[in-house]
């Protein structure tokens, strides 16, 4: 009798097994795919309440994706091999509709969105801007698009630094 319900347990246990196995758990659900567009924050309608400056020494890099280098290598303009050095004037904006980050700051390079300050840099600039009595408000500073020449045969990225006094 104990061998006849040990052969039970045991096939019982071997058709759950093919049951899990053939209906396979593991793949799950078919994953829904979002489709949002991205979001493209706009220049500001408003004029400049200040204009930042650090004696020219371009200490703040601009974060920004990859999708940014063909606008960052147009903005360059023709450099050949050597690396690009643009000047440009920068507006950093306070971006408070970013779905993606609450304290936000923008920037723009002739009205085109080119990436924005890093995450801790963009706290202490808005700190910047409440002790300037500007909040919220666009300002403006220097800017240079540099990088993209040529080394070990392959050109490199492009970066933007602000003339703003470092951040960190």
């Amino acid at each position: 009798m104990e061998l006849l319900i040990s052969l039970l347990i045991i096939a019982g246990t071997a058709a759950a097994a093919y049951a899990i196995i053939r209906t396979n758990p593991a793949q799950g659900a078919p994953q829904r795919e979002w489709k949002a567009a991205p979001y493209q924050p706009q220049p500001p309608a408003t004029p400049p309440a200040l204009h930042w400056q650090d004696d020219g020494r371009f200490m703040v890099e601009v974060v920004n994706e990859s999708k940014f280098q063909p606008l960052l290598k147009e903005l360059a303009g023709a450099h050949g091999d050597a690396p690009a050095n643009a000047r440009y004037l920068a507006t950093l904006m306070p971006d408070d509709a970013n779905p993606y980050e609450d304290k936000a700051v923008t920037v723009f390079v002739d009205d085109r969105f080119i990436g924005q300050l890093g995450t801790k840099d963009a706290v202490v600039f808005r700190q910047r801007l409440a002790l300037k009595e500007a909040e919220g408000q666009p300002t403006t500073c220097d800017a240079v698009v540099k990088g993209g020449g040529m080394f070990e045969g392959r050109r490199m990225s492009y970066v933007v630094v602000l003339d703003v006094e470092p951040l960190a």
